[in-house]
């Protein structure tokens, strides 16, 4: 069994990369990472051709990196690639650069890092990460002449517009983009837009959550069935990475596996490359676009209701937060997004006139959505 590569100036980057931020852990507990689970895993996987790892300052619980640093410390530092990252997506390390990239080298064990990016660039941080006062920008280009960062980018929550401002600032250092990229936000989060802005950047794309969290290995047993009778050898989360194979701009898929199966799987669908035909492509689409319509608001962002709203809300962006959160059932994008928000524009905001649904053609009940998402986010 083979595993697949792709060419990065000059390198050969497994398709495969193993993501540690799902490691096996004990009882359940997220900061007690199994080592002895890692070890086997990491053994595995070099075994098997992944050279690839992605950790970062906030996996586990900070143990992420210490115990895939002393798993990786059993190979010669020349036979692997090692990504680190830079944790602004807590505005509290914005000042403290130095300090955290010399602790993750210790932490990791390694004299430099293969890879390390500017971590969750989004509408939290856009600002910090763009103040220079704060030294991120020259810290990192300082540390990559230095060698002790071969290769810089950045990963991005954000939206088309946050990606943008950051590349505009930073665009000619940055080297590679890590987004989350998946058939199921290929249009709900805009990830095609996203892709192809990096694209236009000349920037090779990495993904993460290829399998949204674990959620596109197991789908409705109808959609499954539509699935079999195309490729009936397929498991469902192979038709999920087989979907990143049919993008030309993908590089590295990252996966976050928490046992040794997980890994033993796509390992194996890694050693193939079977994009999808059209046909397949679209019919794997269509089955996303059935999966949102079940659940999120149909708002087209026509913006009828925002010139009705006496507030001054944006209501489209708060209603496509609103699906966000409604669809993976929590997670931290919305509540991240809406942070950055000023508060008296955020959902909360919303006295509930209900201007903006007499002019909305969705016919959508808007002052009920706000309520509801006023609650999940405990405003």
């Amino acid at each position: 069994m083979t595993m697949l590569y792709h060419e990065f100036q000059g390198l050969e980057l497994s398709a495969l990369g193993m993501g540690a931020m799902r490691l096996p852990v004990i009882d359940g507990d997220d900061a007690r990472v199994d080592e002895n689970a890692v070890k086997e895993m990491v053994a595995y996987a070099i075994e098997h051709g992944v050279n690839y790892f992605d950790t970062a300052w906030g996996y586990h619980n900070g143990q992420s990196e210490l115990a895939l640093g002393r798993a990786l410390a059993a190979y010669p530092r020349d036979s692997f690639y090692l990504a680190d990252k830079f944790p602004g997506y807590d505005l509290s390390n914005m000042d403290k650069v130095e300090e955290i990239f010399e602790a993750q080298l210790e932490k990791c064990g390694v004299d430099y890092f293969d890879f390390y990016l500017f971590h969750n660039v989004c509408e939290l941080n856009i600002d910090a990460y763009l103040d220079r006062s704060h030294r991120i920008y020259a810290y990192l280009t300082e540390q990559k002449k230095n060698g002790r960062i071969r290769h810089l980018g950045f990963s991005a929550h954000g939206s088309c517009e946050v990606i943008r401002r950051f590349l505009d600032a930073y665009g000619d250092a940055m080297e590679f983009a890590q987004i989350q990229l998946n058939y199921l936000d290929w249009d709900f989060q805009g990830a095609k837009d996203k892709v192809e802005l990096l694209t236009a950047h000349g920037l090779p794309v990495w993904v993460m959550e290829p399998l949204r969290g674990g959620s596109l290995a197991k789908l409705a047993p109808e959609e499954e069935e539509k699935l079999r009778a195309l490729r009936p050898d397929e498991s469902m989360a192979s038709w999920a990475f087989r979907f990143l194979q049919s993008v030309p701009e993908v590089t590295v898929i990252l996966s976050g596996m928490s046992d040794l199966e997980q890994l033993k799987q796509n390992v194996e669908t890694f050693s193939q490359d079977r994009p999808l035909s059209e046909a397949e492509r679209a019919a794997l689409l269509g089955i996303a676009g059935d999966m949102v319509k079940k659940i999120v608001l149909p708002c087209t962002a026509c913006r009828y209701c925002t010139s009705h709203c006496p507030q001054g809300l944006n209501i489209p962006e708060l209603l496509a937060l609103y699906n966000e959160h409604c669809f993976t059932k929590g997670g931290f994008i919305a509540p991240m997004a809406v942070s950055a928000i000023p508060e008296d524009k955020r959902p909360n905001a919303c006295i509930g006139c209900r201007s903006c649904e007499a002019v909305c053609p969705q016919q959508i009940k808007i002052s009920e959505a706000m309520a509801d998402f006023s609650r999940m986010l405990n405003l």
